[in-house]
């Protein structure tokens, strides 16, 4: 795997595009492609997953950046979504249950930034169980599973008899349903509090991480939103079964790639949106073989 122009751009930009217009298209329905889903091998246990009746919803955002808008409303139908994070201890049972082979195993790195040395890089030896390299401490078990592509994500999600969340359900889980621009709000700090994992500064050389965490957090420390979910945004960025695409009527129509697939949720590492890049309606995209330090999931059904 190569640190292709896409893999930077996805690290450092948010995406750029020409303002789209503040056109109200809030009144239009919008029914979103059928997408393909991993095949299901077994039952799922839902005991920890949060439940949504489904219903309709705005997507997409006014104020948020040029691939946000314009705004639409769509019909979700009911689906479950776990109200956690995959762990490390969860996939580690994964892996030794099915001796899986992650990508960044086949390829023998993965991508991590080095503050040492301000810049990201494919570090040999990466992966899963070692996220800062072989020479490194392990990763910690109730912390969420990192260096995983979105083909891992799939046959995890697959094992379990479950999927990834479109990108739409995402997006109506961590508003609760409604139309908040946080998870629990609409204020970055709750009660002067940090309500997630995100990084605290305005550029990559900034690492006061006033929230209490440089990488990734125990899973669930911040609480529960609303709905009873953690970790929708901040921690880590979070793979959908969604390939990106375009929003109904944005002048920078892209290609549909299923190679290339959004991602949500923002992350503990920088980003050049800053607060904007975990709200509940940022988005970003990846390709399916490409695992981050930066990078997990969840999954729904």
């Amino acid at each position: 795997m190569k640190l292709s122009s896409l893999f930077l751009s996805l690290l450092f930009l948010v995406i750029s595009c020409k303002e789209s217009p503040k056109k109200d298209n809030s009144k239009e329905i919008i029914t979103p492609e059928k997408e393909e889903v991993a095949p299901i091998l077994k039952e799922a246990d839902t005991s920890n997953m949060v439940s949504f009746e489904g219903g309709t919803i705005v997507i997409g955002s006014v104020n948020g950046s040029p691939n946000e808008g314009p705004t639409f409303e769509t019909q979700i139908a009911p689906f479950y979504i776990d109200k956690n994070l995959v762990s490390v201890v969860d996939f580690r049972k994964f892996v030794e249950a099915t001796n899986y082979k992650t990508e960044a195993d086949t390829f023998g790195d993965s991508g991590v930034f080095l503050f040492d040395q301000n810049r990201w890089e494919l570090l040999k030896g990466a992966n899963w169980e070692y996220p800062l390299g072989e020479t490194k401490p392990k990763s910690i078990d109730n912390h969420p599973v990192t260096h995983v592509s979105w083909n891992d994500a799939q046959a995890y999600a697959s094992w379990v008899g479950k999927r990834l969340p479109t990108e739409f359900e995402y997006e109506f889980a961590a508003k609760n349903g409604g139309n908040t621009i946080y998870p629990w709000g609409n204020t970055v700090l709750k009660e002067g509090k940090y309500m997630a994992n995100v990084w605290q500064g305005t550029s990559v050389q900034e690492s006061d991480p006033k929230d209490g965490f440089l990488l990734t957090s125990p899973i669930g420390h911040y609480g529960e939103s609303p709905a009873g979910l953690t970790d929708m945004v901040g921690n880590v960025w979070q793979w959908t079964e969604s390939i990106y695409a375009s929003y109904p009527g944005n002048p920078n129509t892209e290609r549909k790639d299923p190679k290339i697939r959004s991602t949500r949720g923002g992350a503990f590492m920088f980003d050049q949106a800053l607060e904007k890049s975990f709200t509940t309606t940022f988005r970003a995209k990846n390709s399916i073989d490409t695992s981050l330090f930066n990078t997990g999931f969840r999954c729904a059904k």
